[in-house]
């Protein structure tokens, strides 16, 4: 049982690390690309998208690797799963401080109430991101390290 709760957990992760990642390097840079306003309304939608679905995402995969780091205490890999679930703590307080308030401004912005400094506001966002985007990878790769 604890063997399917650690791949679970892996896969979980990993898949979390694999939207992120396209998120930071790929769907932001289409958008960016975009002309006029289409790529800051297009952002809006899918802070508004995925604002909903993530948190359940992260804190789901923080408590996995909670479960996984208590049933395997005494197995080898606990540390590695331990300090796992730290760096998903920290992306879960990096999330709540700095990115949820500007994706919550963010996901409401349209061409007529959005701000002026609207496209320093968005690549603070996609900087905070990039730093918790290397937090959960780091996560990933000591679970998958834990696995063996």
């Amino acid at each position: 049982m604890l063997n399917a709760l650690e791949v679970f957990t892996t896969v979980v992760v990993g898949v979390m690390v694999g939207v992120e990642f396209s998120v930071a390097f790929v769907v932001n840079r289409i958008l960016d690309a975009l002309p006029e306003d289409s790529g800051q309304l297009g952002r809006a939608h899918g802070g508004r998208m995925l604002g909903a679905v993530m948190p359940v995402w992260y804190i789901g995969s923080l408590v996995l690797s909670a479960v996984w780091a208590i049933a395997g205490w005494d197995r080898p890999g606990a540390g590695l799963v331990v300090t796992a679930g730290a760096l998903l703590i920290l992306s879960v307080i990096m999330s709540i401080l700095l990115l949820v308030p500007i994706n919550n401004r963010s996901k409401t912005w349209t061409a007529e109430n959005r701000p002026e400094d609207w496209k320093e506001q968005l690549n603070r966002w996609d900087r905070f991101h990039y730093v918790r985007v290397a937090v959960i990878i780091a996560a990933f790769t000591l679970l998958v390290a834990a696995l063996t």
